[in-house]
C-alpha cells in the first residue's frame, strides 16, 4: 500500500490541467485529482487551463465550485505546451505538476510522483509508460514509434530518461523559473523541450515514476493523428536541437515569452 508522504517545507503544491475539447470529462477530471490531492496532506491549487472555445469545456468548468481550482482560458486553440507554460506562470506552488485531462492517465499517479518527488529530494519526476510498475494499454505501433522516439531523443540530448512524453510530470519551483523564459514550443515536443533545457542547465536529479493509462482507441483516425503527431514532434525536437547544439540560444537570458493578453482570463 502506498504511503503517502508529507513535506512541512513544501507550502502550496500546484497541479495545471491542460484542457482542449473535454467537455465530457473535465468535471470528473477535476473531482478525481482534487480527492488524490486531499490525500497529500499538502496544501494545493488546481489550475485548468481551457486551450480554445471548440466546445462547452470552459462552460463546464466554470460551474464548478472550489476556492482550490482557478480556471485559465483563451479563445483559440494554441496547443498543450502552450497551455501548460501559462498555466506555469500563474503556478504559486513550491512544486509544479501537471495532468492531462481526458481521464486516460489514472490521477492516482499523482500521489506516486509526490512521494518519488519528497523521497527523492528531486528536481524533477515524469510518469514513464516504461517503469516496470506502470500498467499500460496502448497499441502496438504507437510503442513500437514511441520506442524509436525516445532513441532519437537520447541520442540527441543525452537525456537518460526512457519516456519523455506521458502527460504527467512535477518540477521543483527554481526549475520552472530557470527554464521558462527560454521555452518556445506551444505543443508537440514542449516535453522535450523543458526536459532538456532542465538538463542542460543542471537539474540533473531527474526520476521516473509508474503510472496507470489507458488510451481511448479511434481506429483509422487515431492512427492519422498519431502520425501526424509524430511528425511534428521530430520536427520540433529538432529544433530543439538546432537552438541547443548549433545557434546557443538557450544560453543567453530572456524573459518569459508567455504573456497576459486580453483574450486570457483567470477566474478564481
Amino acid at each position: 500500500m502506498l504511503q503517502r508522504k508529507n513535506s512541512s517545507s513544501v507550502k502550496l503544491l500546484s497541479i495545471i490541467v491542460p484542457a482542449y475539447k473535454q467537455e465530457k470529462t473535465i468535471i470528473k477530471d477535476v473531482k478525481n485529482i482534487q480527492k488524490e490531492l486531499r490525500t497529500l496532506h499538502c496544501p494545493y491549487e488546481i489550475i485548468v487551463v481551457v486551450d480554445g472555445h471548440a466546445d462547452k469545456t470552459y462552460e463546464q468548468i466554470k460551474s464548478y465550485r472550489s476556492t482550490k481550482v482557478k480556471i485559465l482560458t483563451h479563445d483559440k486553440n494554441e496547443g498543450k505546451g502552450q497551455a501548460i507554460r501559462y498555466g506555469m506562470l500563474h503556478a504559486k506552488g513550491d512544486i509544479v505538476g501537471f495532468i492531462d485531462a481526458g481521464m486516460e492517465l489514472n490521477p492516482k499517479g499523482l500521489a506516486i510522483l509526490w512521494n518519488d518527488f519528497i523521497n527523492k529530494k528531486a528536481d524533477i519526476v515524469i510518469g514513464s509508460k516504461r517503469h516496470p510498475l506502470s500498467k499500460v494499454s496502448y497499441p502496438l505501433k504507437r510503442k513500437i514509434i514511441s520506442h524509436i522516439s525516445q532513441k532519437f531523443i537520447r541520442l540527441l540530448f543525452g537525456l537518460n530518461v526512457t519516456d519523455t512524453q506521458v502527460g504527467i510530470k512535477f518540477f521543483r519551483k527554481a526549475v520552472i523559473k530557470k527554464v521558462l523564459p527560454h521555452l518556445l514550443v506551444k505543443k508537440f515536443a514542449f516535453d522535450v523541450e523543458i526536459l532538456t533545457v532542465a538538463y542542460y542547465f543542471g537539474f540533473k536529479k531527474i526520476y521516473e515514476a509508474p503510472i496507470e493509462l489507458k488510451y481511448n482507441f479511434q481506429g483509422s483516425v487515431l492512427s492519422q493523428n498519431m502520425l501526424k503527431a509524430l511528425y511534428y514532434t521530430l520536427w520540433d525536437t529538432c529544433a530543439v536541437f538546432y537552438r541547443l547544439k548549433i545557434i546557443h540560444y538557450y544560453d543567453k537570458k530572456r524573459s518569459v515569452r508567455v504573456k497576459s493578453r486580453p483574450d486570457y482570463s483567470l477566474h478564481v
